[in-house]
């Protein structure tokens, strides 16, 4: 199952291998930000089927704040750049 603020990989498409933090959940789609091409204020837009989820997350505080629009597109870009060093 998928969750907001969970980080998933694309496997299709011009981005496929770049990883983004799910923004939103809708019945067949899933809204995608990386903070950098793809910001919070417009958000990628991929099937279920064109992802490849992680266990990786953002915390707690910051899936609260993701959800009440209190996130920054400089938050999700150092929490995806933390990823890439691991």
């Amino acid at each position: 199952m998928y969750r907001i603020g969970q980080v998933v990989y694309s496997k299709a498409g011009r981005d496929k291998g770049c990883p983004f933090i799910i923004v939103a959940v809708a019945e067949n789609y899933l809204y995608l930000a990386d903070g950098e091409i793809r910001k919070l204020v417009k958000p990628k837009r991929k099937k279920l089927m064109h992802v490849q989820p992680t266990r990786y997350r953002l915390p707690d505080g910051e899936t609260d704040a993701l959800i009440n629009g209190r996130l920054l597109d400089a938050n999700i870009r150092r929490f995806l750049h933390c990823l890439k060093t691991i």
